[in-house]
């Protein structure tokens, strides 16, 4: 046996004992070697890191408390408030925010202070971290879906959800708050939506993945490319124009993978103009995959419209979709 094959069974010899003896991760036995981190408990601490766009201070501070105020102990990256042009920091003062998070074994969550484009310049560097043998919940969305697709690469479970300012809406007392730290605390989603006239009903149950479509559309045909067939996939987007969007699902038409979808969450897409041929993007949606048998759910709320229920991605979801509305189940 090689070397490289020696040292794998280590490691996973030495991750399964930490899962039996009480550590701070577990496998998931229904996803192929898939690590869900351990649930928080009082006293954990969470890192606040911004490793796209400069944010407000006041959101930071702001969610910082909340967190304080619900036993948890909130630490805020050294660089996360700085501003370098239209980011938080340098892409060495981001990374080194993340990369402290990672390796400090006392942190037990990481919470994406704001999305804004910028991860991307961060993946290569990043992909050198331990994510797998310290791990910990990774929380956001938009741009942070490229830090999502990293993990998904690594095989660790992290939640698709609220940042800083959806955290500390009304002082904390909103839905997206609620459930994100329910969700690390061990609760599990278990949603129900309002139906839409342009669901698709049936249900699927398959590996929950996907987030902002241009970003991920955007690391196609790299290592951290998330889309597979067989998957249950959600999207959302921001101030993209429906062709655009029409664009990168006839991407992944092509590519083989829309039509071998297990099902499609279709989150919010905001921010945009009716054009000369679709009145909506749902419209659009509804067309582009009118070929398809899975079920889709539509108007979802996730993305940035003022909610963004937490999802985990890399791990299964059984979405159900009826003439009463959607269940949305992990």
């Amino acid at each position: 046996m090689s070397v490289e094959g020696i040292f794998r069974i280590c490691v996973v010899s030495l991750l399964f004992l930490s899962g039996m003896m009480g550590g701070v991760c577990a496998m998931d036995k229904e996803n192929d070697g898939v690590i869900v981190p351990a649930p928080l408990k009082a006293g954990d601490t969470v890192a606040i890191v911004a490793p796209a766009g400069r944010v407000r201070e006041g959101d930071v501070e702001a969610a910082a408390e909340i967190m304080r105020s619900h036993g948890w102990v909130p630490v805020i990256g050294r660089n996360a408030l700085g501003r370098e042009g239209t980011y938080s920091g340098t892409d060495g003062e981001r990374y080194a925010d993340v990369r402290d998070a990672v390796l400090d074994e006392s942190v037990r969550a990481i919470v994406c202070a704001r999305g804004g484009y910028g991860v991307v310049h961060l993946l290569d560097s990043l992909d050198a971290l331990p994510w797998r043998e310290n791990a910990k919940w990774v929380v956001g969305f938009s741009d942070i879906s490229a830090l999502h697709a990293l993990l998904r690469r690594h095989g660790v479970a992290s939640v698709h959800g609220p940042m800083c300012r959806y955290i500390s809406a009304d002082g904390g007392d909103n839905d997206d708050a609620r459930e994100l730290f329910g969700l690390l605390e061990g609760d599990r989603p278990d949603y129900v939506v309002a139906p839409h006239e342009y669901n698709r009903e049936g249900t699927a149950t398959g590996v929950l993945t996907g987030g902002n479509l241009a970003v991920l559309t955007g690391l196609v045909g790299t290592p951290y490319d998330v889309f597979r067939p067989g998957t249950v996939l959600v999207i959302e987007d921001v101030n993209e124009p429906i062709y655009k969007v029409e664009r990168m699902l006839y991407q992944l038409r092509l590519s083989g993978v829309l039509p071998r979808l297990a099902g499609l969450i279709v989150g919010q897409f905001t921010h945009y103009s009716a054009d000369d041929n679709y009145e909506s993007m749902e419209c659009m949606i509804r067309d582009m995959v009118s070929p398809y048998g899975y079920p889709v759910a539509f108007d979802v709320p996730i993305g940035h419209n003022g909610r963004c229920m937490p999802l985990i991605e890399s791990v299964p979801v059984t979405l159900t979709v009826t003439a009463d509305g959607v269940s949305i189940r992990q």
